[in-house]
């Protein structure tokens, strides 16, 4: 009797070890998924199903304006409303979007061999490129009203501003430009995909070639920090990088094939990106990386931006444009 009394505590006590190794495991398993932070997203869908917003911006006034491929209009949302407004010609790839001081929508316009105007009322302008064919890539618009973009055809960062078209063709054949982003100082940074360089243009257009530390890295979107330094990310490399001081800095983002895409910083300096094959969106803060997936299956973010009261947008191409909070962004 004695004997059976005192073996039940061991048994128990081997049970719950047991159990315990167990928990621990599922624990780490998880990658600790349960003690992550959470996000809270608030999304809006198309209004026609087949619509796929592709590049994403924020005006002054907080409008978010968004690019819709393969259809006649451009997309809106204002006072939790979405709203399409015609362009009069289906889109091609417009993957190239950004807003003026004015509050005026530029974007890339492949079909209409053209970049192209819409007013905060509805008016289309375009101005059409002189060369045969077009293929660009992302747009910024300064703070006077300049509109950049990547040319691919013409080799070229341009820059069009009161009808005059003004390119900035480099040296390298292997370039293909992709991303723009504009300084503060009044500089331009740009990436050259197929040539595994920044470019940097200078406000006295003097231009500089850099080379990344890594051939093959296919360089994509890029963005410029409020303290000059850039970021921009590398997609074959699954890395996003940093540029400052002469030094680059690369931070994995240990997800193979993450097909990042869409670059913003946001108020407080941290970095978001779109995660498009995982249907996430990705952080980095304080060296230290994490990815939030979105509340549907098949979400692909493709664009991201940053509004003025902090709040991080993205463009779904799976039919939806999204925010994440600023009182959750940014804690």
């Amino acid at each position: 009797m004695n004997g059976t009394v005192l073996h039940r505590p061991r048994r128990f006590a081997l049970l719950a070890g047991l159990t315990a190794a167990v928990l621990l495991g599922a624990w780490f398993a998880l990658g600790r998924s349960w003690l992550q932070p959470r996000l809270g997203f608030v999304e809006y869908k198309m209004l026609n199903p087949l619509d796929m917003p592709t590049a994403i911006a924020a005006a002054p006034d907080g409008t978010i304006w968004f690019t819709i491929d393969l259809t006649d209009a451009i997309g809106r949302l204002r006072g939790g409303k979405v709203e399409r407004l015609p362009t009069h010609m289906a889109n091609l790839e417009p993957i190239g979007l950004g807003i003026a001081p004015d509050g005026a929508a530029w974007y890339t316009d492949n079909a209409g061999h053209a970049i192209t105007r819409v007013a905060p009322e509805g008016e289309v302008n375009r101005f059409p490129l002189d060369t045969a064919s077009v293929r660009l890539g992302r747009l910024a618009v300064a703070a006077d009203g300049a509109a950049w973009f990547a040319e691919e055809t013409g080799l070229s960062i341009t820059r069009f501003k009161d009808g005059t078209l003004t390119r900035h063709i480099y040296d390298s054949a292997r370039g293909g430009p992709y991303g723009v982003a504009l300084a503060a100082d009044g500089s331009v940074w740009a990436t050259l995909q197929s040539g595994d360089q920044l470019l940097h243009i200078s406000a006295d257009d003097k231009m500089t070639a850099l080379d990344l530390p890594q051939r093959n890295a296919v360089a994509s979107d890029i963005a410029v920090a409020p303290d000059g330094s850039v970021w921009f990310l590398e997609v074959r490399a699954d890395r996003i990088a940093h540029y400052a001081g002469g030094t680059f800095n690369e931070i994995p983002v240990n997800t193979r094939n993450a097909g990042l895409s869409g670059l913003t910083i946001g108020r407080d300096g941290t970095i978001w990106f779109g995660m498009l094959r995982t249907g996430a969106i990705g952080r980095l803060r304080a060296g230290a990386i994490t990815s939030f997936p979105l509340p549907r299956d098949h979400a692909r973010p493709y664009t991201l931006t940053t509004d003025h009261e902090g709040n991080v947008w993205y463009a779904d191409i799976s039919g939806y444009v999204g925010m994440i909070p600023a009182a959750d962004a940014e804690r």
